[in-house]
């Protein structure tokens, strides 16, 4: 019977052999010790939703504020890439509801500072941007006309 901190690192490790642990476990009748590792895999598995989250908002940011700061340069790419980013998040928030729009607010001030890091690297200067509302990055069309 593994121990907390072990279903911990095991559900960290690998969501695959967690599960099957579990099952294991539950095929033996030990339902106290399967329910930890459950609750240990779904602990790990909203992690790592989080953290594709995070990593969309900040590539979705990124590519707004290439698209603000840089107009002469636009490409369909990079509506392409902002389009993708939403879709992805969508995507995230329908299989973990709980990474709603309080979730990504509760992220936004770190998520923009990486992104616009990001973008200045790409651009190779400054950006006189310093914030981005929720309109910009999620509601505006972004489109070569």
């Amino acid at each position: 019977m593994p121990a907390q901190q072990d279903w911990e690192w095991l559900a960290a490790s690998s969501h695959y052999q967690t599960a099957v642990a579990v099952r294991q476990l539950l095929g033996e009748g030990q339902f106290m010790e399967a329910t930890e590792g459950l609750d240990a895999l779904i602990e790990a598995m909203g992690r790592t939703e989080k953290r594709a989250l995070k990593s969309q908002l900040i590539r979705l940011m990124s590519h707004v504020i290439k698209w603000k700061c840089q107009p002469e340069r636009r490409t369909s790419s990079w509506a392409i890439t902002i389009r993708s980013a939403r879709q992805e998040i969508e995507d995230i928030q329908e299989e973990v509801p709980s990474l709603n729009r309080n979730s990504i607010e509760s992220i936004w001030d770190i998520c923009l500072s990486r992104a616009l890091k990001d973008a200045e690297d790409e651009m190779g200067r400054d950006c006189e941007l310093t914030s981005l509302s929720w309109e910009e990055v999620f509601e505006e069309e972004y489109r070569l006309v």
